[in-house]
């Protein structure tokens, strides 16, 4: 997605940090309702992936996901994907591309994923 006018600014990655970038568009509005109603843990979310988007110490709110969906791919680059719990309900899941050092936020949303109900 590329920056328009009136769009905030994100600032580059320090070189010990990870890109964030949404993979599609979908992700990019899903991102901004989320940020609206949970500002801080979206803020913290996105520290989490610069930071640590693999952590070796995972937790009910921040772990890789299971089955058939541990994996995803993008740009021909298969990744690990991982969710963050913002909120109670609210999501986000990325891929943790090693390759490239960047998260593909792959969903952002103050609802529960669809995916997940099976």
């Amino acid at each position: 997605m590329t920056p328009a006018r009136g769009d905030r600014a994100a600032p580059p990655a320090p070189e010990d940090h990870w890109e964030v970038r949404f993979a599609d568009a979908a992700s990019a509005k899903g991102w901004e309702n989320l940020a609206q109603q949970a500002r801080e843990n979206t803020y913290r979310a996105w520290l989490a992936m610069r930071t640590d988007p693999r952590p070796t110490a995972e937790t009910p709110r921040h772990h890789r996901l299971k089955g058939s969906l541990a994996h995803g791919s993008h740009r021909g680059q298969t990744c690990e994907q991982w969710q963050i719990e913002v909120t109670g309900s609210g999501r986000i899941w990325y891929l943790a591309d090693g390759v490239r050092r960047t998260c593909w936020i792959t969903f952002a949303g103050a609802g529960h994923p669809r995916a997940t109900d099976r």
